[in-house]
């Protein structure tokens, strides 16, 4: 793969700005805070992308700091890089409210449906962070000799282990042994002897109170004293609801003032004589010879009286000329007598009928009042009717059935009662047999309470035993994972080590210009370099050779994860700022040879294009 240009919309300082890339060797200058940084993360950025942080750490982080200076709202740009013949255009936009991300095929003139997948295929699978220690070079951040040595060492025995320069196994496997032996002071060791003795104290307690001295009688007697409790309970509560029913029964009769079936017989046979002689009452009182009659009987009356008047007027004046004369066969004074008893017979007759409805309709007012009052306690309403007698039979009747119904209950209260008794005979009885086990009950208490505090150790201790458990788990854990851990150190060592060794011992006799001819690391991880006399370790040795070193095994781990083909573009951020002129000029002259595929060095100095114009090497120049 290499890099052709890019095209920047706005990222930091840049804006609608275009930069050119070439084979071989391209040389990036500018002074400082000329953009060098922004155009480096710009690449990086475009191939891995930029996310924004979260919460106060956004504030400081790479996103913020290159957000374009002219607030042109447009955070974005373009890459096009060449790989396998096919030209790619990768497109991103950084904007938090606009992501987005293209490539474009140039080749076929189309976009790519999967342009993640496309992009991570160019770049050989490999990750930012890999990106970041493999391809893209950097010199050492130490200031002193000595923390460059101590910085390079770290570097040089990660590589040899772990085959990656952010890894550490050294430092990983002290960390696994530090959790061991935090995780071994949590052990308890006795916590296993004290639980079987628990267990074996636990059984034979249980044991013991399992014989028939601590249950039998005891427990037997106890559930049989709680049975009749609970029957007596509920007997006593049907007594006592049966009670309040019979309470409430009499109530009702009492408030009638009925004592009883007899009572309400009487009643109601009283009632029915009433009703029968209203019944007859209102049949004489309402009669038509009750009100016909009489004034017949008076008006006959009347005239028998005149009738009488006149034969009697017509025996002491017989000669009146204004009267009519009677028939000569006609006793005057005999027939007036007659006419007169007459009179008298119809009077009587007519006021005896009179007499005779008077009393009918009283007797009927009587016996209407009486009704009404019987009605309307026993119906609510007052009005006498037929209709109003049969109801007050069934409601009687209502009442009959009350009565019947409360001897029943009476029957029953009588049985409850004989229950309760012999149910409280029966509790008492137990509660004898259980006073004559309190002895017993109270040695079986303590041994019981003396149970369960063993029984609750025991479970303390089943915890304490089930964390153990877990702890040698995580124990055997981490010693799987020192000793896989130490397989693959070993294993890393024969084969990525060797590698290591050969690979950069081949590149720090290039850059040294052969003052060493290889470098070897022994089982301890001692780093040494070797001249034709001597081992010389790296302790020794001056920054500027520590930067050498450096920089030949990062090129070796970049050949390394790209199977030594010299795929990607090596790019060199003021890498060779400690160099002198010799080392420099050493460096740039080997560097082409060392590494066929595109280089990009970001440089603030004026010595490397120097060099390279002295030298006759041909590269690229770019300036910002």
């Amino acid at each position: 793969m290499r890099l052709l240009d890019l095209y920047i919309s706005g990222f930091g300082k840049f804006h609608d700005t275009s930069i050119s890339f070439e084979d071989g060797l391209n040389l990036v200058y500018g002074k400082n805070e000329a953009g060098k940084s922004t155009i480096h993360t710009f690449i990086r950025s475009m191939l891995f992308g930029l996310e924004r942080q979260r919460g106060r750490a956004a504030k400081n982080d790479l996103y913020s700091k290159y957000e374009p200076w002219d607030n042109s709202g447009t955070y974005e740009g373009q890459l096009r890089l060449e790989s396998d013949g096919i030209i790619y255009r990768i497109e991103r936009s950084f904007q938090k409210n606009k992501k987005e991300f293209t490539v474009i095929n140039e080749t076929t003139g189309r976009e790519e449906p999967d342009g993640r997948a496309i992009l991570q295929d160019v770049l050989g699978g490999i990750s930012e962070t890999t990106y970041n220690n493999t391809i893209s070079i950097s010199q050492l951040k130490s200031a002193t000799d000595e923390g460059m040595i101590s910085e390079l060492k770290n570097f040089i025995a990660n590589m040899n282990t772990s085959g990656n320069m952010a890894l550490n196994i050294t430092k990983a496997s002290a960390y696994l042994k530090k959790e061991k032996k935090q995780l071994e002071a949590q052990l308890s060791p006795e916590a296993a002897l004290s639980y079987t003795s628990l267990l074996t104290e636990i059984h034979t307690l249980e044991k013991e109170l399992s014989s028939p001295e601590y249950e039998n009688q005891l427990q037997e007697y106890m559930h049989l004293r709680e049975s009749v409790r609970s029957e007596l309970e509920i007997c006593q509560q049907e007594k006592k609801e049966l009670e309040e029913k019979l309470f409430r029964s009499q109530k009702i009769l009492d408030d009638f003032e009925f004592s009883g079936e007899e009572s309400i017989r009487s009643y109601l046979e009283n009632a029915e004589e009433i009703f029968r002689q209203y019944q007859d009452s209102r049949t004489v009182a309402d009669g038509a010879a009750g009100r016909i009659l009489p004034p017949v009987l008076y008006i006959l009356g009347a005239l028998l009286a005149a009738g009488s008047a006149f034969c009697l007027y017509w025996h002491l004046y017989p000669y009146n000329t204004l009267l009519p004369v009677l028939p000569e066969e006609i006793d005057s004074l005999r027939t007036a007598f007659a006419l007169g008893a007459g009179t008298l017979i119809s009077v009587f007759i007519a006021t005896g009928f009179v007499f005779r409805r008077k009393h009918h309709q009283k007797t009927s007012r009587l016996c209407e009042a009486t009704l009404s009052e019987i009605f309307r306690r026993h119906l609510g309403d007052p009005s006498v009717s037929l209709t109003a007698m049969d109801a007050l039979r069934s409601r009687l009747a209502e009442f009959t059935r009350l009565c019947q119904t409360m001897d029943r209950s009476r029957d029953t209260l009588r049985a409850q009662s004989e229950k309760i008794s012999n149910l409280l005979s029966r509790q008492n009885d137990c509660s004898e047999i259980i006073e004559k086990q309190q002895r017993i009950q109270w040695e079986l208490e303590k041994k019981l309470e003396h149970l369960s505090d063993c029984k609750d150790r025991a479970i303390a201790l089943k915890r304490i035993i089930s964390e153990n458990e877990r702890v040698h788990q995580d124990i055997s854990a981490i010693d799987l994972a020192l000793e896989t851990m130490q397989d693959l150190s070993l294993s890393i060592r024969d084969s990525f080590g060797l590698y290591l060794n050969k690979t950069a011992s081949e590149l720090i006799k290039g850059i040294t210009g052969g003052i060493y001819s290889s470098m070897s690391i022994d089982e301890n991880l001692n780093t040494f370099l070797n001249t034709s006399r001597k081992l010389i370790p790296l302790e020794q040795v001056s920054s500027g050779t520590a930067d050498q070193i450096y920089l030949a095994l990062r090129l070796a781990a970049a050949k390394f994860i790209q199977n030594n083909e010299d795929r990607l573009p090596l790019i060199f951020d003021d890498s060779f700022a400690l160099y002198d002129d010799e080392r420099l000029k050493t460096a740039l002259l080997w560097l082409p040879e060392a590494y066929r595929g595109q280089i990009i060095v970001f440089t603030c100095h004026r010595r490397e294009e120097h060099i390279l114009d002295n030298s006759g090497v041909s590269y690229h120049s770019i300036r910002l």
